[in-house]
């Protein structure tokens, strides 16, 4: 080997040398800081998560009763806590991967502008292409934070009756970016969680049952409170509705009062999925009742309907 070639190759050396205590040590010191904010930002993700499943038991445990109706609660409440939990899950997961995507991205950029390559022509390109999809996509980032927040407050879930103010159904389906739901007449509707402004759920927890009787006028009050609260407490002692019926039906009182008809209101607290049921065999005990009590029903008009 030449002295010239020895030159050139020391030359080298100790440009990767140079390097490597420069540019080189920027770019470890780049990787090893991105993993670690990776790694931070997840282990916070994780203890948020963990935080809220654990308050959602907590808050449970907490006012649980333990008479027979506070057990059907649980019961009732079990499988939506389990849900809120499983979602919160995937959102945990949505969200770190969010988080790995961005810390690599930034990571990436950093070191080619170490590396040398040039950023201005690429970003230029980003930046204009960015706000062209950033007006296009207004619609479509609303719906996304709408569905995160609504998987993160556990609003509805597949399987709950829910009215949007546009349509009422049944939930079928769960996205990010749609919510589908199926109401009483067969019509499947996709309604974007971004438009959707109120949400009233009925099939949380547990759903009251209403049912009005109407009796004549002039008949007594407390008499017919009487067989109305007898028959329902024979329904609520049936084995066949344990655990739909989740408390004895009560006799609110006097509704309203027209002309010859006197209207009284019966509660019960039922599952929701059940409340229909209810009602319907509700009303045929009470009916049922009240004709062996020979409790007059209101007079009829020309028309076939109670005498206003």
């Amino acid at each position: 080997m030449t002295e010239a070639d020895l030159a050139k190759t020391l030359v080298t050396a100790d440009r990767i040398q140079e390097w490597l205590l420069t540019d080189g040590l920027r770019i470890l010191l780049t990787l090893a800081l991105a993993v670690i904010v990776r790694w931070l930002l997840h282990r916070l993700i994780a203890r948020v998560v963990k935080t809220m499943t654990s308050k959602t038991t907590a808050r449970d445990d907490e006012g649980r009763d333990r008479s027979l109706t506070g057990r059907l609660f649980a019961e009732a409440s079990a499988t939506a806590r389990a849900r809120h939990q499983q979602r919160t899950a995937t959102l945990g997961s949505l969200l770190r991967s969010s988080v790995t995507f961005v810390v690599g991205l930034v990571a990436m950029l950093t070191v080619m502008a170490l590396v040398g390559i040039p950023l201005g022509p690429l970003l230029a390109s980003a930046g204009v292409g960015g706000v062209a999809l950033g007006f296009g996509a207004q619609s479509l980032v609303k719906d996304f934070l709408s569905g995160v927040f609504m998987i993160l407050e556990d609003q509805y879930g597949v399987g709950d009756v829910i009215d949007t103010g546009e349509a009422i159904g049944t939930v079928e389906e769960v996205s990010l970016r749609v919510t589908r739901l199926r109401d009483a007449n067969g019509v499947t509707w996709y309604i974007r969680n971004g438009e959707i402004i109120r949400i009233g759920n009925l099939s949380q927890h547990r759903a009251t049952a209403i049912v009005d009787v109407p009796v004549a006028y002039d008949e007594d009050v407390a008499h017919v409170t009487a067989v109305i609260s007898d028959a329902a407490a024979a329904m609520a002692a049936d084995k066949a509705w344990e655990g739909r019926l989740l408390d004895t039906p009560k006799v609110a009182g006097i509704e309203s009062i027209v002309g010859q008809t006197m209207t009284l209101r019966v509660l019960a607290e039922a599952s929701p999925s059940d409340k229909v049921d209810i009602q319907r065999e509700l009303r045929q005990r009470i009916k049922s009742a009240l004709d062996v009590a020979g409790v007059k029903a209101p007079p009829m008009n020309p028309f076939g309907g109670p005498r206003p």
